[in-house]
């Protein structure tokens, strides 16, 4: 049995939210065995909440956690290099409701955590092994999520993409540290220009630039790619950083154009189903 880790020492991070558009200021500190991941809102009276799939409270273009009226969001991006890295326990306190976008993608907190290092505890880890199926199904689009038993953490994703430059793509990862870090870590946020106006006009999107986030239009994409999958990639890091509200989880996830709404489903069934394992 493993035991629970936190970090090695605080980090700090500055930047702009993606939907919110505000700076803000992150610092994510060593928390006891037992914690779990705990965001801390700094401008509000230092208001605690629990990154859990219990308190998730939206998944509108991002996955949103609640907790006593505080909310924070867009922390999807934050929990994948959590899960990646195995990390337990850690308070993330933010003077505003949204972490930094930081590079549209998870290779900034994924390197920020490294810097920290990986601190064991004491206290054995209670990880979540899955040992049966568990799914979730979008009647109406025939999209679904499911867990399924595998030593180890494996996400196989389909993404359908109306686009013709898009389209289908596939991709399969056993998700190590390593793996992560050159594989899924860049995988930068997606948008259409076509959608940015309305976004703006619904207050999302707001922090969000070229630097950040893959922009594209009818005729393809308007900044270079990390990968030609980059799409399908980033699918995988947001499904990972969803999954890890359950826990830190052992098995295969397997998705069809899934998004957070059922992502933050499963992990609501697996987090219900191993309650008291």
């Amino acid at each position: 049995m493993q035991n629970q880790a936190t970090i090695g020492k605080a980090v700090s991070y500055t930047g702009v939210g993606l939907h919110s558009g505000r700076d803000v200021h992150m610092r994510i500190a060593p928390a006891p065995a037992d914690s779990g991941i705990v965001f801390v809102r700094k401008d509000q009276e230092d208001a605690w909440i629990h990154a859990t799939a219990r308190n998730v409270t939206s998944t509108l273009r991002a996955t949103t956690v609640g907790e006593n009226g505080t909310e924070v969001f867009t922390i999807e991006h934050l929990m994948s290099a959590f899960h990646a890295l195995r990390i337990d326990n850690a308070f993330v306190e933010l003077d505003a409701g949204e972490p930094p976008v930081a590079d549209g993608a998870s290779l900034v907190f994924f390197c920020l955590l490294r810097e920290a290092g990986v601190e064991e505890q004491t206290v054995p880890r209670r990880e979540i092994v899955i040992d049966r199926v568990l799914r979730v199904d979008d009647a109406k689009t025939g999209r679904f999520v499911m867990a399924v038993p595998y030593d180890g953490l494996r996400i196989s994703f389909t993404s359908l993409n109306p686009h013709k430059l898009i389209g289908v793509q596939y991709a399969d990862f056993t998700i190590h540290a390593d793996t992560y870090e050159q594989e899924i870590a860049p995988a930068r946020t997606i948008a259409f220009e076509g959608e940015i106006k309305k976004l703006h006009e619904m207050g999302l999107g707001l922090g969000g630039s070229l630097e950040n986030v893959i922009v594209y239009n009818d005729a393809g994409w308007i900044n270079p790619l990390h990968y030609d999958d980059e799409l399908v990639r980033h699918k995988i890091l947001d499904l990972i950083g969803d999954m890890r509200l359950a826990g830190i989880v052992r098995g295969h996830i397997v998705a069809a154009a899934s998004g957070h709404a059922l992502n933050t489903a499963l992990a609501k069934t697996i987090e219900g189903t191993y309650a008291n394992a």
